[in-house]
């Protein structure tokens, strides 16, 4: 009889411990973070600053797919609700691109990799404060799911009628 509770609490303690295995995978590889999850963690940080890229990124897990450092990852300098109205009221929706640019402007803070070519966990980065730009995202659901580019206002030139088109429609 003893054997046999020994057994069932044996069988208990590894399968309880195995259904706790996601929560040793890398951040983008659990199932259940959302693409726009995925987007605020690499994304968003109201309080990131240029000296804390390095810090950031490796915390976060934001890597390629084959574990080698992002040349480029930009945070943007804003509360999620802010950053999610550009899916919503606040962007203009590009037929063209499929892309959305924010009505709004944004700080931002642009890490970009020292050394081309770095793996993991030796990934080097260089912070860089911008002011006053426009956000780029791919928009699903009403939420931002992928970070485009940057643009300050003056380079819309080639896009402006993207501005005086008809809000976010997703």
């Amino acid at each position: 009889m003893k054997t046999l509770f020994v057994c069932t609490m044996l069988v208990l303690l590894f399968a309880s411990g195995f259904s706790k295995v996601n929560n040793f995978l890398p951040s983008e590889h659990r199932p259940e973070e959302t693409p726009y999850e995925k987007f605020r963690r690499q994304h968003v940080d109201a309080k990131m600053t240029e000296k804390l890229c390095n810090t950031e990124i490796s915390n976060r897990n934001i890597y390629k797919l084959d574990n080698s450092c992002k040349e480029t990852n930009t945070f943007i300098l804003s509360i999620p609700a802010k950053v999610k109205s550009i899916c919503r009221d606040d962007g203009r929706y590009d037929e063209n691109s499929g892309m959305t640019y924010s009505t709004a402007t944004f700080r931002i803070i642009k890490c970009k990799l020292k050394h081309q070519g770095a793996r993991k966990p030796s990934c080097q980065y260089e912070g860089r404060l911008l002011t006053n730009r426009i956000i780029v995202v791919k928009c699903e659901g009403k939420l931002p799911v992928h970070f485009n580019r940057d643009l300050l206002p003056s380079e819309l030139v080639g896009v402006v009628d993207v501005l005086a088109g008809s809000p976010q429609t997703d």
